[in-house]
């Protein structure tokens, strides 16, 4: 057996675009082997700032033979049709092909070939060329006269098998056995003939972390080790280490200062400066919890000064993007927000759904609505609302798009507004994504809800609905974003009637249909001659069915969000199957009190009666043409069963209506718990399809009665097993 080594080495990859394509450069390396009939023991890859490479284990010196069988004509057919069989088979004479014989078409021929393996050298010097020409990345380019397109400029090919090179050309670039290190401290070139040798001497002689595991690792490591020495702590970012370990091959971690007088600036400002623009790390002070005036930076150099000079370099860059963010924050606290506000008006939010001062208009009336339902000051909350878009016209906003909101809330507290107000400004785009905290104070509560329904049923309203994976507006981010909210609040909202508030505060309704207007309510007019109310905005034809399509939307979210939680989905349906169900905390409560009352012995064997009862009705249902209904004639009642059965489904859904009631889902699967000793009992000794058709009709009656019961606290129907 024998290894593959292949080395794509260019000039610099971006970082995001490393781990994606190394994945996919292994993936289309084996699933060409495979086409082959080969197929590699192990597969490594590797990708950094530079290079691309995989390496495989186990492959045979060449693939293995194939035996081929290609069916022709009917015995006797005509000859032409025999003369294109064999020139397809590679055949010279009929004789030697195979005559078989089928019991309903009769005898055919068929071609037997035997396809000798190809060497696998051969094999691998047409598949590289393919795979690289035909390798996608997000964006790529084309340099010199070559028509090759690349992340950047490829500039050596490393392809070895067996130890020896793998001769082919792509765009003028010939495959070889030499590789490079780090530009500064082992470039190299250097020979390799194995990716053992590979790892071995670029991790020593050239420089170079080969592993994104290894480098992540390196630099997690030295971080806190130097903030460890420093007596400071790191603020933790997964997604810039993720970032800097494509930056860096040789990743060396240094401790810089920054000027503490930027430290009255808004922290938030100061870790997206370094973030952003320079890929700097940002720590705190442990006592205080407030950031401290240093800075983490991740070079890609041993410096023989120790990294003094590239601290010093680095903070004096950091200094000038501080003193921009200083102007912005100086400039844009000189605008009180509601002036901020009045410039929304001039930026759409979506051509169909009006401008952004359209939106904080129905924000506002919706958060006032809202307000009394989470214990929020409904004044507040609108106060909240009207502003909450403020920001998107400052300066900082403009150069920070990811501090809009966050921005506001240090303004508000700037110009006076109250706490709750400031805060539920700065948040009100919360959660952003499944780690994110959501809003707990309730002015904020009553505006992120209302900020993100208003999207949903807008979005709806115009028929932009998010299809398969496409989801441009992030809707189903803005769904899960309200189920977290409420659950997590536990907020009491029926959610089919604050779509249809909603539906009332986004729509105007005419003569002519409903429609959405924008900020020039003057613009409506209706055309004397066709009787048409005419708009800048957009007609909705029917949005009777908006809310209830919107909640089968919410379901799909909870579904997820209770499934990440441990939740059966088929219990989620079973309740979301209730009519009227549209209160996401009882939801939940229930999921939960019918997963705990599945669990048990007597759970379980109620839920096989139910299914015993609802597929003798369906059956019989099916032979009736209808649905039976209706309460059973205890007169007909013959056997003692019968009356034990229905007397305990009587008491049983007493004593569940009024848990229920009182909203306590436990007590209800209790009281419906005391139904499988008598319909285990009824099954037992009881003949439901009776030769008295009477008789039959009062036993299908009582299995209604059964299903009915269990109905009250979800559709047993929906649970599998």
């Amino acid at each position: 057996m024998a290894d593959l080594f292949l080395e794509l080495f260019s000039e610099e990859i971006p970082a995001r675009m490393q781990a994606k394509a190394e994945s996919d450069l292994a993936s289309a390396i084996v699933a060409g082997l495979k086409a082959a009939g080969v197929e590699p023991e192990d597969v490594t890859a590797r990708s950094g700032p530079r290079r691309l490479s995989v390496a495989l284990t186990g492959l045979p010196a060449k693939s293995p033979d194939v035996s081929e069988e290609k069916k022709g004509p009917k015995v006797g057919a005509p000859d032409k049709a025999v003369e294109g069989f064999l020139r397809g088979a590679g055949l010279s004479s009929i004789d030697e092909a195979e005559v078989r014989s089928d019991p309903k078409k009769g005898d055919f021929y068929v071609a037997l070939r035997e396809i000798p393996g190809r060497a696998l050298e051969d094999i691998l010097a047409e598949l590289v060329p393919e795979v690289v020409r035909g390798f996608h990345w997000p964006k790529s380019m084309r340099w010199g006269r070559g028509e090759l397109r690349w992340v950047r400029p490829l500039q050596r090919i490393v392809c070895l098998f067996d130890g020896k090179v793998v001769d082919f050309e792509i765009d003028g670039l010939k495959s070889g056995n030499l590789t490079e290190g780090h530009r500064v401290h082992g470039r190299g070139p250097f020979e390799v003939t194995s990716f053992e040798e590979y790892c071995a001497v670029l991790e020593s002689e050239g420089s170079v972390v080969l592993s994104r595991e290894d480098r992540r690792l390196l630099i997690d490591e030295q971080t806190h080790l130097v903030c460890a020495e420093k007596g400071v702590e790191l603020v933790e970012d997964k997604g810039l280490l993720e970032e800097v370990t494509g930056l860096a091959e040789w990743p060396v971690v240094i401790l810089g200062d920054m000027d503490p007088d930027f430290l009255d600036l808004p922290g938030e400002v100061i870790q997206l400066s370094m973030r952003t623009h320079q890929k700097y790390f940002a720590v705190r002070d442990p006592k205080t919890g407030d950031l401290a005036p240093h800075f983490i930076v991740v070079a890609n150099i041993e410096a023989a000064d120790g990294g003094q000079a590239i601290a010093e370099g680095n903070s004096r860059v950091l200094s000038a993007r501080l003193d921009d963010a200083r102007f912005f924050w100086d400039n844009d606290r000189k605008t009180p927000l509601e002036e901020m506000a009045t410039k929304l008006s001039s930026i759409d939010f979506k051509k169909e759904l009006g401008t952004i001062a359209d939106k904080v208009e129905r924000v506002a009336a919706l958060a006032r609505e809202l307000a009394p339902n989470v214990g929020a000051d409904p004044d507040l909350a609108e106060r909240a609302a009207r502003l909450a878009k403020a920001d998107l016209v400052s300066g900082m906003v403009g150069e920070f798009p990811e501090l809009q909101g966050v921005m506001g809330g240090y303004y508000a507290r700037e110009q006076g507004e109250t706490e709750a107000v400031a805060t539920a400004i700065g948040e009100h785009y919360k959660p952003v994504g499944p780690s994110d905290a959501v809003p707990s104070e309730p002015v904020a509560i009553a505006v992120a809800l209302a900020d993100k329904l208003d999207t949903l049923v807008g979005f709806w309203a115009i028929d932009e609905k998010p299809t398969g994976s496409k989801d441009p507006f992030a809707l189903r981010r803005a769904a899960l974003g309200v189920v977290r909210i409420i659950l997590e609040n536990e907020v009491r909202i029926g959610m089919l009637d604050g779509f249809r508030q909603q539906l009332e505060n986004l729509l105007d309704e005419s003569e002519s249909g409903y429609w959405i207007w924008g900020s020039d309510h003057e613009s409506k007019y209706t055309d004397l001659e066709t009787g048409v109310v005419a708009s800048p905005q957009t007609r909705v034809d029917d949005p009777s069915g908006i809310p209830s399509d919107l909640l089968a939307f919410f379901a799909d979210r909870l579904k997820q969000y209770l499934r990440d939680a441990g939740a059966r989905y088929d219990l989620i349906d079973a309740v979301f199957a209730l009519e009227g169900q549209d209160d996401l905390v009882l939801i939940v409560k229930r999921v939960e009190a019918l997963g705990a009352f599945l669990e048990t012995e007597d759970g379980a064997n109620l839920l096989a009666g139910y299914k015993r009862a609802a597929n003798i009705l369906r059956a019989e249902e099916k032979k009736e043409g209808t649905a039976f209904a209706g309460t059973p004639d205890e007169s007909l009642f013959e056997q003692d069963e019968e009356g034990a059965l229905y007397a305990a489904i009587t008491e049983s859904v007493a004593a569940a209506d009024a848990a229920l009631k009182a909203e306590d889902f436990e007590k209800a699967m209790g009281a419906l718990s005391s139904l499988r000793a008598p319909v285990d009992a009824f099954f037992d000794t009881v003949t439901v399809n009776a030769e008295s058709p009477d008789l039959r009709q009062n036993r299908l009656l009582i299995l209604v009665s059964i299903r009915d019961a269990l109905h009250r606290v979800a559709d047993f129907s929906k649970v599998a097993g």
